[in-house]
This record gives C-alpha cells, sequence and structure tokens, in this order.
C-alpha cells in the first residue's frame, strides 16, 4: 500500500473533522451536492421507496441521518463511534443515537430495510474493509437496499484526506467485487464529483505538493464565485444521474445494491 496510508490511527475519523463538519454541513456546496446525487440515485433506483428502518452506520453529526428521516420518514437510526459524533446525532430531530463500531454493528440480521454507509470505509486499513461491509449486509433485510460512498482513486487523495484520517481510496471494481462476495446484487455503481476532477487533480497532484501544505480540513467554505459554481456542477451531475447516465471516474463512488434472498438463507443455516 502507499506509505501516505500507512497510519497508526483507530479506524475512525479524525475527532477534530468532526466539529469542523457541523460547522458547515448545511450549507457547504460539497454537502449540499452531493446530497442532491444521493437522492437522485436512490430515487432512480427506488421510486418512491419508503423503507419503515434505516440506518446510517458511520453518521457523523447526523445531519445526513436527519435528512433521510425527514426525507423518507420511517424510523432512522444513526450510528457513531466517537463520542462527540453520538452526542450530535442524538441531537437531530427523529433520529435515535447508537454509540458502538461498524466492525460489530449491535443490531439483529435483517433488521433495517436500508442500510447507509457515507465515506467511512476509507477509514479502515486496506484488506480490513470487508469485516464492516458484512456487517452492513448481515443487518440489512433479504430484498432491502444498501447505499455506500467511499472516496475514489488513489490520485486524487488530498491533504485533507490525510487531516480526516483516510486511510484507502476505492475503484469501482473494487467495490463491486466487494458487494458481490458479501452477497450483495449491485443495482447502481457510479463515480461522481466527476466534473470537478480536473480542478482537485491540479490542486492535489500539483499545488499542494508544490506549496507543501500540510494536511488540514478542507470543509471550508470557498469564496465566491467559486461556492455557488462548484454546487452547480454537482447539481448538473445530480440531474445527469437521475437520468440514468454513470461516471467512470470522479471523486467519489456510489453503489446501491440489493442484500440477496440467498444471503437469509446461508445467515439462517
Amino acid at each position: 500500500p502507499d506509505p501516505q496510508f500507512r497510519i497508526t490511527f483507530p479506524a475512525m475519523m479524525n475527532p477534530k473533522e468532526i466539529a469542523n463538519i457541523d460547522r458547515t454541513e448545511r450549507d457547504l456546496w460539497w454537502y449540499r451536492g452531493m446530497r442532491e446525487i444521493t437522492f437522485a440515485l436512490v430515487d432512480r433506483a427506488a421510486p418512491g421507496w419508503k423503507p419503515e428502518t434505516i440506518l446510517e452506520a458511520g453518521a457523523g453529526t447526523g445531519y445526513f441521518a436527519a435528512i433521510l428521516a425527514e426525507r423518507m420518514g420511517g424510523q432512522v437510526t444513526a450510528l457513531d463511534l466517537d463520542e462527540m459524533g453520538a452526542r450530535l446525532c442524538g441531537q437531530r430531530k427523529g433520529v435515535k443515537a447508537v454509540r458502538g463500531s461498524m466492525e460489530r454493528l449491535p443490531f439483529p440480521d435483517g433488521h433495517f430495510d436500508l442500510t447507509a454507509s457515507m465515506d467511512v470505509l476509507v477509514h479502515f486499513a486496506e484488506g480490513e474493509e470487508k469485516r464492516p461491509f458484512e456487517e452492513l449486509v448481515r443487518v440489512t433485510r433479504p430484498g432491502g437496499l444498501l447505499l455506500i460512498r467511499v472516496s475514489a482513486f488513489r490520485i486524487l487523495r488530498s491533504r485533507h484526506s490525510q487531516f480526516a484520517w483516510e486511510r484507502q481510496r476505492f475503484t469501482p471494481a473494487r467495490l463491486a467485487r466487494l458487494a458481490e462476495e458479501a452477497g450483495v446484487e449491485i443495482v447502481s455503481l457510479t463515480c461522481a464529483n466527476t466534473l470537478l476532477s480536473p480542478v482537485a487533480l491540479f490542486k492535489f497532484r500539483i499545488w499542494e505538493p508544490l506549496l507543501r501544505t500540510p494536511p488540514a480540513s478542507g470543509v471550508t467554505p470557498l469564496p465566491w464565485p467559486l461556492e455557488p459554481l462548484f454546487y452547480r456542477a454537482l447539481a448538473l451531475e445530480a440531474r445527469l444521474l437521475g437520468n440514468g447516465m454513470r461516471f467512470p471516474f470522479g471523486q467519489s463512488l456510489f453503489l446501491i445494491g440489493r442484500k440477496r434472498e440467498s444471503v437469509r438463507m446461508a445467515q439462517e443455516s
């Protein structure tokens, strides 16, 4: 593995970043745009679907879990390993907060109709993502959906990635293989944050190394007109993805999968 990924932190986000996210998650261009992309993909995969039970594993501040509760209804559980994260989750309307690890989810088999995990598997060392992924599958009911987002492609790793304690990045082929081996039928697999990838490549591979920029949080508002311009790029992607387009390259990677019925038989045998 790339030496930059060899860190000794636990499999979690840098706690300092959780406070940064809490200050910016509602309005920052990236979060707003990613929410539009997420729901465009979910709406296309399962039009009009209203799951009764939802889990967001590695929920961070719980803001997205609250959005899930508001938009999709049902009972939403937000799990996070960090103490501050679990406390923030507990303050969100319509969200039940649980502190715990994705490596051993404290829920029975097949408990949730929808299981979501957004940018969490990247905090596990390469090769250690199988256990938390299998746990996500285990607690999803047969026929239920998994919604997974991860950071994509090593070449797009940044100083922000280092600051947030990101340990790995995925390719579509590797994420697809992980899902298929766990008994998940792929409904949708696509990259996102694609239109801004040339800007990211310049910043991460040329500008940051040239300036020897230290690891630092990237969740800070951009000056006008970049903030609205970058948001519009993601909003355009949301419309394209919602209409069925798929991107082979981008800074993020989304997977929507359906747990196979045969997984239940394997668990019960």
